[in-house]
């Protein structure tokens, strides 16, 4: 049995010494300016496990390869895992700051900063959040009902419905995060140029016009075709032309 355990560990030893060798590789290859090798290797990492850093890299290597798409792909990728990542929050930022679209977005401020909000921790952060908030407020709780001094019922009688009003803020922002990520209706278009169109075929009339790296909400599929939004507008195109985040 003592054989069998340090088998197994020396065996997970080789396994993290090996992996860590394939990324030291990809590293070097991209510094050396093989990003086609760099980004093979990451993606093969990638296939095995899902890694914030390891999307980072891949996005870095498609974006010295011009595929804007792609790198724009991986950056929100690496930050569905780690929303903190401030490099993946930069490059993202700058490659979005390269494509071209002539559609603006509409958005209530008060929307989009509830959703930058949102997006600024995991799931399970938000889950945790909410459970430890939500014990908070039954201390204050029971400190409201249980003691007798006046100040101390006061303080606990807020506490309790402040923590109460987070846990709830918490809870929905996980909730909203699992819905997110479970549904992934979140897509990059990865075409150059894609016209969206009124219905699930080709002979539709073109409503609007997305280009490459352009994030798109998709709202349903039809076989090969999905409906989607954008800013104002919403079309249907062909699922060849996306991929989801």
């Amino acid at each position: 049995m003592r054989r069998f355990i340090i088998c197994n560990l020396l065996l997970a030893l080789c396994a993290l010494t090996f992996a860590q060798s394939d990324f030291d590789i990809a590293n070097a290859a991209y510094a050396e300016g093989r990003y086609e090798e760099a980004a093979t290797i990451y993606q093969a990492l990638i296939d095995e496990q899902p890694d914030a850093t390891l999307y980072y890299n891949l996005g870095n290597a498609r974006f010295k390869q011009g595929e804007l798409a792609q790198a724009i792909l991986n950056y929100e990728r690496a930050l569905r895992l780690q929303p903190n990542h401030k490099d993946a929050q930069y490059n993202l930022a700058f490659a979005q700051s390269r494509i071209t679209d002539n559609i603006v977005e509409q958005d209530f401020f008060l929307s989009a900063w509830a959703r930058t909000v949102r997006n600024s921790l995991k799931e399970q952060t938000w889950f945790i959040l909410s459970i430890s908030l939500f014990i908070l407020a039954l201390v204050g709780l029971l400190l409201f009902l249980l003691s007798r001094e006046i100040g101390l019922r006061k303080t606990a009688f807020h506490v309790a419905w402040i923590a109460v009003l987070f846990s709830l803020i918490a809870g929905l922002n996980a909730a909203s995060l699992h819905k997110r990520d479970t549904l992934r209706s979140e897509a990059i278009i990865t075409q150059g140029v894609v016209n969206g169109k009124s219905s699930p075929d080709r002979s539709g009339t073109d409503l609007f016009t997305v280009h490459e790296g352009t994030k798109v909400t998709i709202r349903e599929t039809l076989g090969e075709w999905a409906n989607i939004r954008v800013g104002n507008y919403e079309g249907w195109v062909r699922m060849q032309n996306l991929e989801r985040i």
